[in-house]
């Protein structure tokens, strides 16, 4: 059996964490076996289940600039101890430089960075990641990538293979029996529009636009309704924001869900004005759940797979994004996807992608 070592921040239930997850679920595990790294103290959300699956999870010191030495050191000490990993897969983009460079050291065969998203956050470390990023030749020896923006952002003409950002597409089919039910629950009317989005409160996501958006469609539609899901270091900003406009009744913020499929299925459209993003899972998701989508010009066109799919300018007014919006209230929501049955961003066509590459390398099995 092979055991791949999976390096991340921590496995809450987001974006890149679900897709590792749903790779993992269909991969043939009596071969290939996901052990995890993470570099938070706490339990994450998908902890049990990895356990559950066969695998481990394991806490490495955080990624601080003055815990460098610390890390490295514990790095030493972890590879001493488990010589079973032959592949270290590492998801925290340009980041990755770390562990791969204590991977080198340990003299682990097959390093691999995988690339996420098409930017980097500026946040305190933006400087070193930038270093990272044109370090990470230096200590990766395999290049993956969600897409092929996100290929070329961090690894730029160097060759890289494109893994899809896949999900369990039949758990968003639409289902007009369980929408009834999920908006019942919700406190939703059947003529309240809504409008969802799924994802990080963070500078990425642009939340601030969404709301401008949102203000400007609740003044076409008094009764629309925008649903927030996820949670993140904005959330006060967020909240402020709602209440200086006056929308308090109007939004609901529901926190980190387990239930996100069924949440598509109460909303009637999804927005994604992202100021950047690799393959969003969320983009997937709620395509493969039948409703109108509307994503930001910087999010990349390959994740179009569903002709409800439209992309809108970041230069466009938060007025030109509600009446868009407002138009796709006349789409209809089907449950026929025999024509998504042959699309790659089905697990059940691309887990086969991942477990091939990891069994064509060489000498990995270890036990």
């Amino acid at each position: 059996m092979i055991r791949v070592l999976q390096v991340v921040n921590d496995m809450h239930r987001a974006g890149l964490e679900t897709m590792l997850m749903n790779y993992y679920r269909n991969i043939d595990r009596d071969q290939i076996q996901f052990d995890f790294l993470t570099h938070r103290p706490y339990k994450s959300d998908y902890d049990d289940e990895i356990i559950s699956l066969g695998g481990n999870v394991y806490h490495a010191p955080r990624l601080y600039p003055q815990n460098y030495p610390a890390y490295f050191k514990w790095m030493k000490q972890f590879f001493a101890k488990h010589p079973e990993y032959h592949i270290v897969h590492s998801h925290i983009d340009s980041m990755s430089y770390l562990p791969l460079r204590a991977a080198k050291k340990a003299d682990i065969p097959y390093r691999i960075v995988h690339s996420h998203n098409t930017s980097i956050d500026k946040d305190f470390k933006y400087p070193l990641k930038q270093l990272f990023r044109f370090e990470l030749p230096h200590v990766a020896n395999h290049y993956l990538a969600c897409g092929q923006d996100a290929g070329k952002f961090m690894f730029g003409n160097r060759y890289f293979k494109v893994i899809p950002n896949a999900v369990e597409a039949d758990k968003f089919y639409f289902n007009e029996g369980l929408r009834k039910t999920k908006r019942s629950e919700l406190g939703l009317k059947d003529d309240q529009f809504v409008v969802g989005h799924v994802g990080r409160l963070s500078y990425q996501k642009n939340h601030k636009f969404i709301l401008q958006i949102f203000n400007a469609l609740s003044k076409m539609d008094s009764k629309a309704v925008l649903m927030l899901v996820g949670t993140g270091e904005k959330e006060e900003e967020i909240k402020e924001q709602i209440k200086k406009l006056g929308l308090e009744s109007k939004v609901m913020m529901l926190g980190n869900r387990r239930d996100v499929s069924e949440l598509y299925q109460a909303m009637d459209v999804f927005i994604l004005p992202s100021l950047f993003e690799g393959i969003p899972v969320v983009g997937v998701e709620s395509q493969f759940a039948g409703l109108p989508v509307f994503f930001s010009d910087k999010v990349p066109t390959e994740v179009k797979f569903s002709s409800k799919s439209q992309f809108l300018s970041l230069d466009a007014t938060p007025n030109e994004w509600a009446n868009a919006i407002f138009k796709s209230k006349s789409t209809k929501r089907t449950g026929n996807y025999d024509d998504l049955k042959d699309s790659p961003y089905d697990i059940k066509n691309s887990h086969k992608i991942l477990e091939n590459y990891y069994l064509n390398f060489e000498g990995v099995a270890n036990d």
